[in-house]
């Protein structure tokens, strides 16, 4: 169970990953060796996965944004973990889920322009067999994105 100290921490690193330990310590009221503990067994419990620096994918060319949507033609276990294979090793994909509703999979999609997000499509499409339906739309503007995760004192 989480305390309130562990969350503040959190919040912290969501923020920024780069904070020594002795500020983060001061900045939830503990020394360093018990402020490291707690960050030792957030990440061994797997709260913490990993620890990275987000970059900006407009400074990297990275301009267009799109939204995947699939419907599968079969539902079948081997067909979904050969999909989850498949899309795991495309680079250009940074968020795959499996959906309720009308549609069966989202993938959200990074690239350079519309030219790269075609040779995309097309890679999908010819390297996964089984696919009913593949749309996309495509975002005209990022209003809201944050990678920290809400949480609740």
């Amino acid at each position: 169970m989480l305390d309130k100290k562990d969350k503040q921490l959190l919040r912290l690193l969501q923020q920024d990953c780069s904070l020594c330990l002795q500020d983060l310590a001061i900045a939830v009221n503990l020394t360093p060796n018990p402020c490291w503990k707690r960050i030792k067994r957030l990440e061994k419990e797997g709260i913490i996965n990993s620890r990275v620096a987000l970059l900006n994918k407009y400074k990297l060319g990275l301009n267009l944004t799109a939204f995947v949507m699939i419907k599968a033609q079969n539902h079948n276990y081997n067909w979904h973990i050969n999909l989850i294979s498949q899309v795991h090793h495309m680079t250009e994909v940074i968020g795959f889920f499996r959906t309720t509703g009308e549609f069966d999979y989202l993938l959200q999609v990074v690239v350079n322009d519309i030219k790269d997000y075609d040779n995309f499509y097309k890679k999908l499409v010819k390297s996964i067999n089984g696919l009913s339906v593949v749309t996309s739309s495509l975002a005209m503007e990022e209003i809201k994105y944050i990678t920290q995760l809400p949480l609740k004192d």
